[in-house]
């Protein structure tokens, strides 16, 4: 074995070295776009800046090469022999739905977090009853796995989160992590949704139910092939994390399920989020303050309220977003297609941002910008100022379909610091139009056009 292993990186490094060159087309077609915007419609459209603040391709392609390494490590873990594995069975897990198994995993992972070298966490196929439970890092293991084949559910009885109402599972500060299925994690949210302030119409109105699933500060992390169902609120949240790959994942709720963003990102570098089927009450992705190189592709997203950028700039907090780009997505049946919401007073900037090939079946706000978002009840909140978040350098390309309002593009920008560098390229959208406080410029065949 010890002669193996030194042949094995030889390897995975030569592999990695020859798949560079499988991105350089793409990556060329991306630079050239850029290319495009910059020189010929600098002036025309208001794109500010250098080269450099736009998207680094070098790091991207770094990332991509990131992505291969996660990809040949679960390759290796799925056909080795010499990977230990344990089971939450082993710590006294019952399975049956009925008995509490909180400790039984927290004995699990401690063993799991506490072992060096390769390792895979087991959840066999049952049904498991779970409590709030967080699983800690860092841990020895440089590569550890956790193999849902069954289901963990959540307690519906809301007192068992009374030491912490924001979350169920945690994984926080570990690396090297693999969390993949094909089980579920299922949040028992019915109880939680009966009690929303939305539903109950109460103010003011804040987070009151726990997110389903949170990463907080991990790196190199790869989540793959769940399904996650009736979260309480939020079903995945990345919270300061780096080198993400979330992808073939599945994310149900009712339609009529309050606040049940399907994949959130917060403060989060390198992420992709790819071959995902999302449908709930809220967001199918949403995307916050902190957050850069945001990758999604191969995205079915609806019911929901489709694919949000903020809201940013909330309670006067200066807030940034930025090299974000969604290539790839069938948006059907949802309140809004792609979405940059902020709020006035705030400060910061949603910037470099690109939305790409896309498809919207029955949206009710297909493209929209609103510089003027304001979801609560008081007034003071939502009255005109000068302060905005800066919304600068956005480009829609290849998108068509149909809205359900007689507005598919609504660009709703503040008077004192107006949306910039906007650019339509092919869009083919029926209905009409509605503009106000936006640099915009067109490429190629673009329907509706801003009167």
């Amino acid at each position: 074995m010890a002669l193996m292993r030194p042949l094995l990186l030889f390897c995975v490094l030569l592999v990695l070295s020859l798949s560079s060159s499988c991105y350089s087309s793409s990556f060329q077609e991306n630079s050239l776009l850029h290319s495009y915007v910059d020189d010929a419609h600098r002036e025309a459209t208001g794109f500010y800046g250098s080269g450099a603040a736009h998207p680094s391709y070098m790091s991207i392609l770094e990332n991509l090469k990131f992505s291969d390494r996660i990809n040949l490590r679960t390759r290796l873990f799925s056909t080795s022999s010499s990977v230990k594995k344990v089971s939450v069975d082993d710590f006294g897990a019952k399975g049956n739905g009925a008995a509490d198994d909180t400790q039984a995993f927290q004995k699990a992972w401690k063993t799991a977090c506490s072992s060096s070298g390769a390792l895979v966490l087991l959840v066999p196929k049952k049904n498991y009853l779970v409590k709030p439970i967080t699983f800690s890092g860092p841990c020895k293991s440089d590569q550890l796995t956790m193999q849902i084949y069954g289901t963990i559910e959540a307690s519906g009885d809301r007192s068992v989160y009374s030491k912490d109402l924001n979350h169920w599972i945690m994984f926080d500060n570990v690396r090297n992590l693999l969390v993949q299925g094909p089980g579920t994690i299922n949040g028992n949210g019915q109880i939680w949704w009966q009690n929303s302030c939305k539903r109950k119409q109460t103010k003011p109105c804040g987070t009151q139910a726990p997110t389903a699933v949170t990463f907080y500060k991990c790196n190199n992390l790869v989540v793959k092939n769940l399904k996650f169902q009736d979260a309480q609120q939020m079903h995945v949240s990345f919270e300061e994390c780096a080198n993400v790959q979330a992808l073939y994942l599945t994310v149900t709720a009712p339609e009529t399920s309050p606040n049940t963003d399907g994949i959130h990102v917060a403060n989060t570098q390198n992420i992709t989020i790819s071959k995902s089927n999302i449908g709930t009450g809220d967001d199918c992705i949403s995307i916050v303050s902190g957050s850069q190189n945001v990758q999604a592709s191969s995205i079915t997203c609806g019911p929901g309220h489709g694919i949000s950028i903020g809201s940013l700039g909330k309670g006067g907090s200066e807030d940034h977003v930025s090299q974000v780009t969604v290539n790839g997505a069938k948006i059907s049946g949802t309140t809004n297609g792609i979405r940059i919401k902020t709020w006035q007073g705030g400060s910061g900037m949603a910037s470099n941002i690109a939305f790409q090939n896309i498809e919207m079946n029955d949206v009710t706000n297909p493209i929209i910008i609103d510089q003027n978002y304001c979801d609560t009840s008081d007034e003071g909140q939502c009255k005109q100022q000068s302060k905005a978040v800066k919304v600068q350098n956005v480009l829609y390309q290849n998108i068509r379909g149909t809205s359900t309002s007689k507005d598919a593009i609504t660009f709703d920008c503040s008077k004192s610091i107006p949306c910039q560098g906007i650019v339509l390229q092919n869009v083919q959208l029926d209905k009409g139009a509605e503009c106000s406080n936006v640099n915009l410029a067109y490429k190629g065949n673009v329907s509706p056009r801003c009167a």
